[in-house]
């Protein structure tokens, strides 16, 4: 550290940020330059980077406007910054985290060390069993609409550091740059695709619901990830009035709620009987809803659970597609195994740690994609879908192992 620069931050730190940075890998910015080509003067760029910010003459540039579809037709806007301006915002991250993350509710699952999406579903399912009724909160356009002046607020509130105040306030104000060259201004919100937006969202949802909740409903359980939150509550009068409250408070912090998309639901299960418009809801890439469940006695009742959502397992279906199987005659089973593994077993992992077999269906399309593989690449198995099944049966038979849905039991039957 040079004792010249008006804020003190370590050489060290830029370059721990810069290996994050690299270990995440992503896209170029407006620059175009990848991460092979800033690493291709990494001591020159970390420097400059370092130089900058300790001076406090860091300005971040435009970060790149990426628009990504969503499945109800509406368009998410992502915003890619550089590379260099990745491992700036790393640097603050890795000195802010450790400040707010042990102040963090409990029950706030993103983007957070030792804690995961699944970790929330989990917790989810079990107060869904517990509570009858669930407040299914949708945020409308969250990173959108951050209150700038409310985020510095609560970023002051944690740290005295002038240098973060500063840097995080212009990321905050970083304009987007469209496809043709214009420029967005931005007065609100922080753009989703920054390595420091989920922290600072954590820190905004900190004090603007998770604390506020536990002030004025201490006896209500909720879980939240980032914008995406359930609220427990035991009756629908309950329901409704910590609802209208939620609603109040985040107009009050600049949030409004998706009229459309915020609901309460009836967790309907064997025990309870009532009905309800709603009995059903989707968090985290699960629908939980009434379903038949065995106990350990194999006996079956209602359960109320979490299993794969329709829109995840179309997701799924659409990924499969494009790998165009069939049309991969150039390669040979262990090629194609070797390629797709670890996303089917991705999928596994998260999807099937909830009633796992709600997903058995889509992963059948990958059996169904090499048997027509096998038709198009074997002379002797050309025209001959069921010849084509036996065959990978048998390969099944010698290798259960070699492709993830086989594990499962979903390939061909073994001949």
């Amino acid at each position: 550290m040079s004792k010249a620069k008006p804020f003190s931050i370590s050489k060290e730190s830029v370059m721990v940020a810069w290996e994050s940075v690299k270990a995440n890998k992503g896209s170029s910015g407006i620059d175009e330059e990848s991460i092979r080509d800033f690493e291709a003067n990494l001591k020159g760029n970390l420097y400059k980077i370092w130089n900058r910010m300790s001076s406090g003459t860091y300005f971040p540039p435009p970060v790149m406007a990426v628009e990504i579809p969503k499945n109800d037709g509406r368009i998410r806007l992502l915003g890619i910054p550089t590379v260099s301006d990745r491992v700036a915002q790393a640097v603050i991250k890795l000195h802010l985290e450790p400040i707010v993350e042990p102040k963090f509710h409990d029950d706030s699952y993103g983007y957070r060390p030792g804690k995961s999406a699944l970790d929330a579903v989990g917790v989810a399912r079990k107060r869904c069993w517990r509570q009858d009724w669930v407040i299914d909160l949708d945020i409308k356009g969250f990173f959108d609409n951050l209150d700038h002046e409310l985020m510095m607020k609560a970023v002051r509130f944690h740290t005295d550091e002038k240098w973060i105040h500063l840097y995080v306030e212009r990321w905050l104000k970083a304009p987007l740059q469209q496809k043709d060259g214009q420029l967005i201004k931005r007065d609100k919100g922080t753009p989703q695709g920054g390595v420091a937006s989920p922290l600072l969202a954590n820190i905004f949802m900190h004090h603007a619901y998770d604390m506020w909740i536990g002030r004025h409903f201490p006896y209500v359980k909720f879980e939240r990830f980032a914008d995406d939150s359930l609220v427990h509550c035991s009756s629908q009068k309950q329901a409704e009035e910590v609802l209208e409250a939620i609603e109040k408070r985040l107009q009050e912090c600049g949030l409004e709620l998706h009229p459309k998309k915020t609901k309460i639901v009836y967790c309907k299960d064997v025990d309870r009987k009532e009905s309800h418009d709603h009995e059903s809801f989707d968090f985290l890439g699960y629908t939980f809803r009434p379903r038949l469940s065995k106990n350990k006695y194999g006996k079956t009742f209602v359960n109320f659970t979490p299993a794969i959502s329709k829109d995840a397992a179309n997701r799924i279906r659409k990924e499969i597609r494009s790998w165009k199987i069939h049309l991969r005659s150039d390669k040979n089973l262990t090629d194609l195994a070797k390629m797709f593994r670890s996303q089917v077993q991705g999928w596994v992992n998260y999807y099937g740690r909830y009633y796992k077999s709600a997903m058995y269906s889509v992963l059948r399309n990958i059996e169904r994609n090499l048997i027509r593989w096998a038709t198009r690449k074997y002379k002797r198995l050309r025209g001959h879908r069921r010849r084509a099944k036996y065959w990978l049966g048998r390969i099944r038979g010698r290798e259960p192992r070699l492709f993830v849905h086989w594990r499962l039991g979903l390939g061909s039957p073994v001949g």
